[in-house]
């Protein structure tokens, strides 16, 4: 088989049409999310803690000190940036969340597969001829 047959055997099956379709969808759900961080929660959560944005929150490792972390990338200083991973590991704690929710929500609407019992097959010819010689061997002890 060619290459050019294999990899049109693997794009036409269903499973690569439906992870594409739940990448696309998940980049955009991705985005809402983030926006639910960035733009509703952080704001509350600012608000809350008495003026803290998590976004400023980063360390400069030239020593010296800056009043923006934008302050500081304009001077080109090295900083390690905590509060924007604060922001990240939230918007993925968010998005695992609503995940769940949604996948949660989606079983209770999913059809249950029905159980088809499977049944025993019948004995082959073979098998039960070697029947018929075993049942004969123990009437005849």
């Amino acid at each position: 088989m060619g290459f050019v047959s294999e990899f049109k055997e693997f794009i036409s099956k269903g499973n690569v049409l439906d992870l594409a379709v739940g990448v696309i969808i998940g980049g955009a759900f991705g985005k809402i999310v983030t926006s639910l961080t960035d733009d509703i929660l952080m704001p509350i959560l600012t608000l809350l803690t008495g003026g803290l944005d998590f976004k400023e929150w980063y360390l400069s490792l030239d020593g010296k000190t800056y009043p923006t972390l934008e302050a500081a990338k304009a001077a080109q200083a090295a900083t390690i940036n905590y509060g924007l991973f604060m922001n990240a590991v939230i918007t993925f704690l968010l998005m695992a969340f609503a995940i769940f929710w949604l996948v949660k929500i989606a079983n209770r609407y999913k059809k249950p597969q029905e159980v088809v019992p499977v049944a025993d097959p019948l004995p082959t010819k073979d098998q039960q001829l070697l029947a018929e010689i075993r049942d004969a061997l123990r009437n005849r002890a």
